[in-house]
C-alpha cells in the first residue's frame, strides 16, 4: 500500500495540505471492518480465556472475563483506528499494512500490562493474565490478518478481471524478466495480479551468482544474462522484460545488444521517476527508448530548492504551448504557486496545456494568456493585471536552417523580444527571470546561436541595471523536443527509410525534457544574478551511433533493413557543439552536475545601441546587415557572411554604424 493510502492529500488553489487519517473520521464505508474486527477480537479474547483455564472456565474467572472483555475490545479496535488502519483497502495489503497492523495491537497490550502489574487484589476481577494478554493479541493479529488476506486473494483470483489478449491471435506470449531483485519482484506480482493473458511468465534472468536457482513468486532464476540466448531458444521467448530498477544505461544497452543478436526483443519496465509521477504503472510494459540507452544516468536535481522559490508565486512561463514550455508548466505547479501564467502566441498549442493541466489540476488557478512577448504594450497589462514575480522565457524560434533563411525572425524573436521582456519585468519588480539558452550560443555559428548569445548579453545588462534576479540556463539537444533529431529519425524509419544524418562525425550533448525543465526551475533556486548555468550532460553523442540505435530499437538492421543517407551539414551547423565545460570556463554550485559559466558581458549601454542597429536593420528588411551587426557585436561568433556590397566603403562596421544610425 502507497503512502497516500496513509496520508491524504487535498488540494486548495494549488497548494498541497496534508493531514493525518487518524486525526479524520472513519468512513461509513468501512464501519463494516470496525464491527468484524469488534467479533474477531472478542472471539480471540474467549478461545485466549479458554486456552487459559483448558476450556474449563470456573465462574469467578467468567465474571471476570466478562468485567474484561470490553475494555480489551474497546483497546484493540481504538488502536487500531488511531493507526489508520479501517482506512487500508483490504485488496491491496501488503507488508506495510502488515507493520502497522502488528504495531497497533502492540500498542494495545501495554495498557493491558500496566493494569495488570498496578491494580491491588481489590480489584483483581479487572486484572487480565499475562498469558490471555499474550495470547488474545497473537490470535488478534492472526485473524484479522488472514480476513484481509482473504479478501486480497478473492479479489485477484475472482475479482479482477482477464486483461484482454491484444497479440496477434497466437496465444499468450512467453517472457522472461531480466533481473529478479524489487523491480522484478513487483513486475512479476503486477503483471499476476491484472492477470495479463497475453504474457506468459517462464522465469527470471538474474547475474547475481546468489540468485541462480531461487524461486520467487513461483517463479525460477533460470540463469544470467549469459544463459540468454540458449534459453530463449529452449522456451521459445517471445521478448524480454527489463525489470532492473538502478541499471546503468551502459548495462541496458549491454542487454538490447545482446537481444539485438539472438535475435528477440527487448522490452523495458517504467523507470522509478516514472512511476512516481504517476505517469505510467508497473503492469504497461513499454519498449525500450532511446533516453534508456543515453550513456548517462538521469541528472537529479534540488526540488527543494525550486519549490522555496516558485511556492505561493505567480509564476509566468512564455512559450508554454512548445515542448520545453509545456513541460516547465508541469513542473512548476507540482510546486503549488499561488497562480501559473501560460503565455504563448500559438492558440492551439496554449489551448492544449491549459486544457490538460487544468484536468489535471482542477484547484489551481491556471491563466492562460494568449500573447507575443515581444508586443510591449500587451505584454505590459498582463504585468500590470497579474503582477507575476517569477518570469520563466522559453519562447523562442529554435531551428538553426529556418533562422539561417530569417535572420530578421531569429533577432526580433530571440533577441529583442527578451530584451522587451526583461524591461518589463524589471520595471514590475519580478523577483527572479529565467532565460532558456541554448548550448549553440558558445561561439556561434548560426544565426539562431548568435541571436541567443545576444539574449545572453541582454540579461547580464539587465542584471547589472536592475535590482530582478537574471540568470540565463544552457541546453543541450532536447529529447523528444518539437523539431529535434529524433522524432526526425523515428518518422523516416516508419515512412522504410532513408535515414539522413547530416555528416558521420556529427556528435550533440543530449538530455531529456524532464531534466531541461529541472535545470530551469534549480537556477532560478541558486542563481544571485548574472550567471549563464551551464548542466554536465556527459559526453557527447554521436548522431550516427543515434540512427543505428533508433533502428535496432524499431526490430530492424541498420544499412541492411534501413538504410543510412549521409546529407551534409547545413548552413550554420557544426560538427561539434560545446558547453564551455573546460576548468577556465566554469564555476562549481552547490550541485555536482551544474556549473556556472564564467561569460562576461557587454560595456554599459553597447547592448542596447546593438539592439536598435538590429530593429533598424529588421525595419529595411536587410538580412545580410543584420548577420554583419551580430558578426560586431558577438566577436566570436563564426557567421556566415555576405560580401560587402560597397569594396569601396572604408569598413563594414563604419558603414553599418551609419546605415543604422537611428
Amino acid at each position: 500500500m502507497p503512502l497516500p493510502s496513509l496520508l491524504t492529500r487535498t488540494r486548495s488553489r494549488g497548494y498541497g495540505r496534508v493531514q493525518s487519517a487518524a486525526m479524520r473520521p472513519i468512513p461509513v464505508s468501512r464501519l463494516k471492518h470496525v464491527a468484524a474486527d469488534a467479533v474477531i477480537s472478542a472471539g480471540a479474547f474467549s478461545l485466549a480465556y479458554l486456552l487459559r483455564f483448558d476450556f474449563a472456565l470456573p465462574d469467578a474467572e467468567m465474571v471476570a472475563a466478562a468485567h474484561q472483555l470490553g475494555i480489551v475490545v474497546a483497546l484493540q479496535v481504538g488502536m487500531m483506528a488511531s493507526f489508520g488502519v479501517y482506512r487500508f483497502i483490504w485488496r491491496y495489503i501488503g507488508l506495510r499494512e502488515v507493520r502497522t497492523i502488528g504495531l497497533a495491537l502492540l500498542t494495545a497490550t501495554l495498557p493491558l500490562l500496566v493494569v495488570r502489574f498496578t491494580l491491588p487484589d481489590g480489584l483483581a476481577p479487572w486484572r487480565v493474565p499475562i498469558s490471555v494478554i499474550v495470547m488474545t493479541m497473537v490470535f488478534m493479529f492472526s485473524a484479522a490478518l488472514a480476513m484481509r488476506a482473504g479478501r486480497r486473494v478473492i479479489y485477484e483470483s475472482y475479482q479482477q478481471p482477464r486483461q484482454p489478449h491484444v497479440g496477434d491471435g497466437g496465444g499468450p506470449k512467453a517472457v522472461l524478466l531480466i533481473g529478479a531483485g524489487r523491480a522484478g519482484k513487483a513486475a512479476a506480482e503486477e503483471i499476476r495480479r491484472v492477470r495479463r493473458a497475453d504474457l506468459l511468465l517462464k522465469g527470471f534472468i538474474d547475474d547475481s551468482p546468489a540468485k541462480q536457482g531461487s524461486v520467487i513468486h513461483g517463479l525460477k532464476v533460470l540463469g544470467s544474462t549469459n544463459d540468454l540466448a540458449t534459453l530463449v531458444a529452449e522456451l521459445d521467448i517471445d521478448h524480454v522484460v527489463i525489470a532492473m530498477a538502478h541499471a546503468s544505461r551502459q548495462n541496458i544497452r549491454r542487454i538490447v545488444s545482446m537481444c539485438e543478436q539472438i535475435p528477440v526483443k527487448a522490452r523495458i519496465i517504467p523507470s522509478l521517476p516514472e512511476l512516481l509521477e504517476g505517469s505510467v504503472s508497473v503492469s504497461r510494459i513499454r519498449d525500450v527508448r532511446i533516453d534508456d540507452l543515453l550513456g548517462r544516468a538521469p541528472i537529479q536535481l534540488d526540488q527543494a530548492a525550486a519549490r522555496g522559490v516558485l511556492s505561493g508565486k505567480t509564476v509566468m512561463v512564455t512559450g508554454a504551448g512548445g515542448s520545453i514550455g509545456s513541460e516547465l508548466a508541469r513542473q512548476v505547479i507540482r510546486h503549488a504557486p499561488a497562480r501559473l501564467l501560460l503565455a504563448e502566441r500559438a492558440e492551439f498549442a496554449l489551448f492544449n496545456i491549459h486544457h490538460e493541466l487544468q484536468r489535471a489540476y482542477p484547484d489551481a488557478e491556471i491563466v492562460p494568456v494568449l500573447v507575443d512577448v515581444g508586443v510591449r504594450d500587451r505584454v505590459a497589462r498582463v504585468f500590470a493585471a497579474y503582477a507575476p514575480q517569477v518570469v520563466i522565457h522559453a519562447a523562442a524560434h529554435k531551428h538553426v536552417p529556418l533562422m539561417e533563411a530569417a535572420p530578421a525572425e531569429a533577432v526580433t524573436n530571440n533577441s529583442c523580444a527578451t530584451r522587451t521582456l526583461g524591461e518589463l519585468a524589471a520595471e514590475a519588480g519580478v523577483e527572479v527571470f529565467v532565460l532558456i539558452s541554448t548550448d549553440k550560443a558558445v561561439r556561434p555559428t548560426s544565426v539562431m546561436g548568435a541571436s541567443k548569445r545576444l539574449a545572453e548579453l541582454v540579461i547580464q545588462d539587465l542584471d547589472a541595471r536592475h535590482a530582478t534576479r537574471f540568470v540565463g540556463v544552457r541546453f543541450g539537444n532536447v529529447i523528444g523536443s518539437s523539431g529535434s533529431v529524433i522524432p526526425i529519425f523515428r518518422a523516416q524509419i516508419e515512412k522504410g527509410g532513408p535515414v539522413t544524418v547530416t555528416h558521420p562525425d556529427m556528435v550533440r550533448y543530449f538530455m531529456t525534457i524532464p531534466e531541461a525543465a529541472q535545470l530551469v526551475l534549480e537556477a532560478a533556486a541558486i542563481g544571485q544574478g548574472g550567471e549563464i548555468f551551464v548542466l554536465d550532460m556527459g559526453e557527447p553523442v554521436k548522431i550516427l551511433e543515434l540512427a543505428k540505435d533508433l533502428i535496432s530499437l524499431a526490430g530492424l538492421r541498420p544499412f541492411i533493413d534501413i538504410e543510412i543517407a549521409f546529407s551534409g551539414t547545413r548552413p550554420g551547423e557544426k560538427l561539434f557543439e560545446e558547453l564551455d565545460m573546460s576548468d577556465e570556463q566554469i564555476a562549481k554550485t552547490r550541485h555536482p552536475k551544474i556549473f556556472i559559466g564564467k561569460i562576461s558581458g557587454l560595456p554599459p549601454g553597447q547592448v542596447n545601441d546593438a539592439l536598435r542597429r538590429l530593429e533598424r536593420a529588421v525595419a529595411i528588411g536587410d538580412d545580410a546587415l543584420i548577420k554583419r551587426i551580430l558578426q560586431d557585436v558577438i566577436p566570436e561568433a563564426s557567421l556566415t557572411l555576405p560580401v560587402c556590397p560597397d569594396p569601396q566603403r572604408e569598413s563594414w562596421p563604419a558603414a553599418v554604424a551609419a546605415h543604422v544610425q537611428v
